[in-house]
C-alpha cells in the first residue's frame, strides 16, 4: 500500500490561528462540515479525478519532468520548473515529500498514524504558479519528445504522454481554484 493525496484549499489566515498540532485534522474536518454556510467555509478539498487519491501518480509525474527537463526548451523548462516546483517536483531535493513542515506550518509526522505533509504552497506563491502555467500550457505539445526520449516505455514514469499531460492540467485547475479565493495549498498523506 503506497501513499495517498488529499489536495486542501484553504484560507492561510484561518490555518494559522489554529494550533500547530490541529492543522492537519482541522482541514479534514472542515471540508464536510455538517450544516456548514457558505460563508463559513474557509478550506476546500480537491480531487484528482484520474489518480484516485494515489500519490503514486504524482510522484511519477515529477520524477518524470526531472528526467525530461534537460531536453526541454529553456523557456518551457523555466516556467514548468516555476510551476511544478513545490508541487510535485522539488528543485531542491532535499525539500521534497517527507521534509516539509511550510515553515513550521505543521509539525514533522511524530508516528505513522499522524498526515504526512506532502506539500504545502503558501497563498503568495500560487499566483506564480497559475502565471507559470499560462506561459507553459500552450507550448505543452513541445514536450512530446522530451516525453517519448525519457518516460516512454520506463517503470516508474507516467504511461503516458496525454496521462502526463492530464495529470498537469488538473494541477493548474487546483492552483487556479486556490488563486481565486486568495488562498494556499495543502497536500496531506
Amino acid at each position: 500500500m503506497g501513499l495517498d493525496l488529499t489536495l486542501f484549499m484553504a484560507d492561510w489566515e484561518r490555518l494559522r490561528a489554529l494550533p500547530a498540532g490541529r492543522r492537519a485534522d482541522a482541514l479534514e474536518d472542515a471540508v464536510r462540515p455538517p450544516g456548514a454556510r457558505e460563508e463559513d467555509t474557509w478550506c476546500a478539498e480537491y480531487v484528482f479525478s484520474h489518480t484516485t487519491g494515489a500519490y503514486r501518480p504524482h510522484r511519477r509525474a515529477g520524477d518524470g519532468w526531472d528526467d525530461m527537463r534537460m531536453r526541454a526548451d529553456a523557456s518551457v523548462r523555466a516556467a514548468m520548473d516555476a510551476f511544478l516546483d513545490g508541487l510535485i517536483w522539488y528543485a531542491d531535493p532535499a525539500t521534497g515529500p517527507g521534509e516539509r513542515t511550510g515553515g513550521g506550518l505543521f509539525p514533522p509526522a511524530a508516528g505513522p498514524r499522524h498526515p504526512r505533509v506532502l506539500l504545502v504552497c503558501p497563498p503568495s506563491a500560487v499566483p506564480g504558479k497559475v502565471r507559470a502555467w499560462e506561459r507553459v500550457e500552450p507550448r505543452l505539445e513541445e514536450l512530446r519528445g522530451p516525453f517519448a526520449a525519457e518516460c516512454a516505455g520506463w517503470a516508474g514514469r507516467p504511461d503516458t504522454f496525454g496521462e502526463f499531460t492530464a495529470l498537469l492540467r488538473a494541477w493548474a485547475d487546483a492552483t487556479g481554484a486556490a488563486a481565486r479565493r486568495g488562498w494556499g495549498l495543502v497536500g496531506l498523506s
